[in-house]
């Protein structure tokens, strides 16, 4: 009994000198990271080509809308003078127009949604070692978002600026495919 007394008592003795030990004190750096994506040369470039395809697609699909309305009209027009079955048939087909423009609609939105999270998950890896080099340079061990910071009498652990620069040289434009894969399921912004 005595020797297991002796085991746990060597124990507790061990765990509270681990524990007296002094841990390595935080050394913090901040990133902005929307920051980052807003006002890199990439990030803009990202986001200026995503808008144009977002445009795009919007003058596209107005213009198919507007012609589907036209025909609607029309349609609405000769229902009254037109045979049962030639009706029913003619508002199947162009209720069918209507469902695939939605469709269209909707593949558009997915493939451009696509695209941007294929650009930025690009940006992201050229950011990575970017990051890592920087926070290294600084003798950093934690990296907060500046979203999470309350109060700071200071900026200069903000690393934001410097990271930007450096992104921009490593990544000044970036090419946004429109046929990138979809993401993830639990990725999708």
């Amino acid at each position: 009994m005595t020797k297991m007394r002796a085991l746990a008592m060597a124990g507790l003795f061990l765990s509270t000198a681990a524990m007296a030990q002094p841990a390595t004190p935080p050394k913090i750096v901040v990133l902005d990271k929307v920051a980052i994506f807003q006002y890199s040369k990439a990030g803009q470039d990202i986001s200026r080509q995503v808008q144009a395809y977002a445009d795009q697609a919007k003058n596209d699909l107005t213009a198919q809308g507007n012609a589907l309305q036209a025909e609607g009209r029309t349609l609405q027009q000769q229902v009254a003078i037109l045979a049962p079955d030639l009706k029913a048939k003619r508002v199947a087909a162009f209720q069918a127009k209507e469902q695939g423009l939605q469709t269209r609609a909707q593949k558009k939105d997915a493939q451009i949604k696509a695209a941007f999270y294929s650009a930025r998950q690009a940006m992201e890896k050229v950011l990575g070692p970017i990051l890592a080099q920087v926070v290294k340079e600084r003798g950093a061990n934690l990296v907060l978002d500046k979203q999470a910071i309350v109060m700071a009498n200071t900026s200069s652990f903000d690393i934001t600026g410097e990271v930007i620069n450096r992104l921009n040289q490593a990544m000044p434009t970036y090419k946004v495919n429109l046929d990138a894969p979809p993401p993830p399921a639990a990725a999708k912004p």
